[in-house]
């Protein structure tokens, strides 16, 4: 079966570079979009470099990557979240798009400061209408494992606008290493991105980078 091709919208961050990274050692072709064409293709060549020149990693303008990949996958900073799904709304329609943008507002950060729209997937929604599969994931893996070869203690909740696209998902949860749950409605997302706010607060008071969370109650594979 052929993987489909993943548009890292954002990608030359380290949140970005480190889900390429882990999908692109399972296989799956990766293009890494950027506002500047230099900065994506020196992020897809730094990934070549971690996995084997082989590798399937290519470096594009934002709309370009969007237009030629099946699952988009955006990792821009909330500050640059509506500009940048503007620039591909387009190239969107009838896609799937996975949200990993959490609503931080510096210099605040620990506190948790939710837009109108009720999450940054919700606000995706209504930028890029119903014709884009939108679904939240991600935001509370911690980038600093992700470009590590080893077991990451945190669970993924996937919040999304169809059981389908969540399912879709998950299989890439999967793929990267990661365990996944369906977490319900893309309304649902609030609660998502919020926990990221909290994790950060952790994070400071018990002087630590990574806290997580994990679903207990239920059979783990």
């Amino acid at each position: 079966m052929d993987l489909p091709t993943i548009a890292i919208l954002g990608g030359t961050g380290k949140e970005g570079k480190g889900l390429a990274y882990r999908w692109a050692k399972n296989g799956y072709p990766i293009l890494i979009g950027s506002r500047q064409a230099e900065k994506a293709e020196a992020a897809a060549a730094e990934l070549r470099d971690l996995i084997g020149a082989d590798a399937g990693i290519l470096g594009l303008l934002n709309p370009q990557a969007a237009a030629q990949a099946q699952v988009l996958v955006l990792t821009v900073p909330y500050s640059a979240h509506r500009a940048t799904l503007e620039t591909i709304c387009d190239q969107a329609q009838g896609k799937l798009l996975v949200d990993v943008t959490v609503p931080l507002v510096p210099p605040k950060v620990t506190r948790v400061q939710m837009p109108p729209a009720g999450s940054a997937a919700q606000e995706a929604r209504e930028i890029l209408g119903e014709g884009v599969e939108v679904v939240d994931a991600f935001q509370n893996i911690s980038y600093e494992h992700l470009l590590q070869d080893e077991i990451v203690e945190c669970d993924v909740l996937v919040c999304g606008t169809s059981k389908a696209a969540r399912m879709q998902v998950l299989d890439l949860v999967k793929a990267a290493g990661l365990i996944g749950w369906d977490a319900g409605p893309i309304e649902n997302a609030v609660v998502v991105e919020g926990m990221t706010s909290v994790l950060i607060n952790l994070n400071k008071q018990y002087g630590v980078q990574s806290s997580g969370i994990r679903i207990t109650g239920i059979p783990r594979d």
